[in-house]
């Protein structure tokens, strides 16, 4: 028996594109599918909505530490340009470092010179710093360092702080994950501009130091909690204590310590938050230290006689 040509039945389509005809069923879901569509499964092809609804029940890999598995460091490869671009704006903008450092209490002229606090100056003399309404200064000091024609260690300063994220932060991140590696980072540089600011306010102080020796002590303890051989740690934290000692006089040393102590807490609190409820612990960790610095702040600031705000 034959059919005649309006009996004919029409060629299945794909159901995202009716007008392609094809024979390719998702093996997931049973609906047609184009070429364009398929995405080849362990068992024949799926759609793309298999797939992606496949994608989400997957359980995501996690680094050591909790944080979800990257392939490429990219918290480190942006910290690093920010760093450079910044430094790019401060070699055609030579007042950034006054305008964005971590100092906590000085005055600006009539003509825009920076100034040591004075309470006896005229009005014309506008205070300035962290204790005058810019608490912003402690943490975008960290992304700002000194110029080649400074006549200590010059472009030294960025190129070492640098090379030392280089160093330290793709492991670290490896280990961590990306918002973890980052709020580590944050916290290290804002600890050490803190300590800056309780020891030394009139300090207008810049540099990735803080950040820079946070990850030191955090590189260290992360490589014993996973019992790694830990002669390249020991290796690195003695020469970071070196240079500590040794670049005191020409360097902001308060940034130094401040980053190393609050870097290694919550290197501590990450390393060692108990599996079962790991993101709480660390996550309240990092809120717990945030919020220590914010009251040290707000404590020195009432102590100079500022406001925040």
């Amino acid at each position: 028996m034959t059919t005649t040509q309006g009996e004919r039945q029409e060629a299945p389509a794909c159901y995202r594109h009716p007008k392609r005809e094809t024979y390719v069923r998702c093996t997931r879901c049973d609906r047609y599918i184009c070429p364009d569509c398929m995405r080849t499964a362990a068992v024949g092809q799926q759609c793309v909505d298999c797939v992606r609804e496949g994608n989400r029940t997957v359980r995501q890999g996690r680094t050591v530490f909790g944080g979800k598995v990257a392939v490429t460091p990219w918290v480190t490869y942006v910290l690093i340009a920010l760093n450079v671009l910044v430094y790019l704006g401060e070699l055609a903008k030579d007042d950034l470092i006054d305008k964005f450092g971590s100092l906590g209490i000085g005055m600006v002229g009539p003509d825009g010179v920076l100034f040591t606090f004075d309470p006896s100056a005229p009005s014309a003399y506008e205070p300035v710093g962290v204790a005058y309404g810019e608490p912003y200064r402690l943490i975008t000091s960290a992304f700002l360092h000194l110029p080649p024609t400074d006549g200590g260690i010059g472009f030294l300063h960025i190129v070492f702080n640098l090379w030392w994220l280089w160093r330290l932060g793709r492991p670290t991140e490896e280990m961590l994950g990306r918002w973890r590696f980052l709020a580590l980072y944050l916290l290290g540089a804002l600890g050490g501009s803190v300590l800056g600011y309780l020891i030394d306010p009139d300090m207008n102080a810049v540099g990735a130091s803080g950040a820079v020796f946070g990850l030191t002590a955090a590189y260290w303890i992360f490589m014993r909690r996973i019992g790694h051989p830990m002669d390249e740690a020991n290796r690195l934290v003695v020469f970071a204590l070196i240079w500590l000692v040794v670049s005191a006089g020409v360097t902001a040393w308060q940034a130094h310590v401040g980053g190393l102590l609050a870097g290694g807490a919550i290197a501590l609190a990450f390393a060692h938050a108990p599996r079962e409820r790991r993101a709480l612990v660390q996550a309240g960790a990092a809120a717990a230290m945030l919020v220590l610095l914010a009251v040290l702040v707000a404590v020195k600031t009432s102590e100079l006689g500022g406001t925040l705000l």
